[in-house]
C-alpha cells in the first residue's frame, strides 16, 4: 500500500514541478499509521504544550510536568489550583490554561478517543478546535498522526507549506496544490517533513 500511494504521488508531482517529484521520489515510501496508545487527552495535551517550540524544549518541559505531578494522573493534575505549578515547568499561562481545560473536557468523559475516531476530519477538526486553546493545526496534527487519516493537508503548518512554495511556485496556492494529492495529503505533508528534516512535535 505505501508504494502504491508513494508512487501515485510520485506521478502526481512531476505533473506540478520535478522539484517536488525528486523530493518526493529520493527519500522512498513514507509509514503512516495510527500511533493511539496514549490517551487522547493526554497526546493533545502535549501537543499543546509543543506549539512553537523546538523537540528538544518540549521534551525538558514535558519531563518537568510529568515530575511536577508525580503519582497524580496527568489529567486530575492538570486542573486550575495547578495552574502556577504548570507554568513554574515552562508553560505559557496560555498553555497551562488550556491544558487543564482539555483535562476537565477528559475527566467530564467528553473527549473519547473512540468516538472521534467515528467523525471525518472536518467534523473532528470542529469538535477540537471548539476547545480553548485547540487551533487548526493541532487538531490536524492529532488526525495525522494519532488517527493516521491519510488525507489531511496541514495549511498552517509552516514547514510544510513553505517547502511546498519552494518546490512548486509561490505564486501557486499551496491548499489548491495539495488538492491534486486527494486522498494522499498527509503523505504529501509527511514527504516535504521529511524532505526538511522537520517533523511537528
Amino acid at each position: 500500500m505505501a508504494d502504491e500511494i508513494h508512487r501515485r504521488c510520485v506521478e502526481v508531482a512531476y505533473e506540478l514541478s520535478p522539484l517536488l517529484a525528486e523530493a518526493i521520489e529520493h527519500g522512498g515510501p513514507v509509514a503512516l499509521s495510527a500511533d493511539d496508545g496514549q490517551p487522547l487527552a493526554e497526546r493533545l495535551c502535549r501537543s499543546i504544550a509543543g506549539q512553537q517550540l523546538s523537540v528538544k524544549a518540549v521534551r525538558s518541559i514535558w519531563a518537568r510536568v510529568v515530575e511536577a505531578a508525580g503519582d497524580a494522573p496527568l489529567m486530575e493534575f492538570f486542573n486550575e489550583p495547578n495552574q502556577d505549578a504548570l507554568r513554574g515547568c515552562g508553560l505559557s499561562r496560555a498553555k497551562a490554561r488550556a491544558l487543564c481545560l482539555i483535562a476537565a473536557e477528559a475527566r467530564a468523559g467528553r473527549l473519547e478517543a473512540d468516538e472521534l475516531r467515528m467523525l471525518d476530519h472536518a467534523e473532528r477538526s470542529r469538535h477540537l478546535t471548539a476547545l480553548w486553546g485547540v487551533g487548526q493545526w493541532t487538531a490536524d496534527m492529532i488526525s495525522i498522526f494519532y488517527f493516521g487519516e491519510p488525507d489531511v493537508w496541514p495549511e498552517g503548518d509552516v514547514a510544510a507549506r513553505k517547502t511546498l512554495e519552494r518546490l512548486t511556485s509561490p505564486r501557486r496556492k499551496t491548499q489548491r496544490t495539495a488538492t491534486r494529492f486527494a486522498p494522499y495529503r498527509s503523505y504529501l505533508a509527511l514527504y516535504l517533513w521529511r524532505h526538511v528534516d522537520a517533523p511537528p512535535v
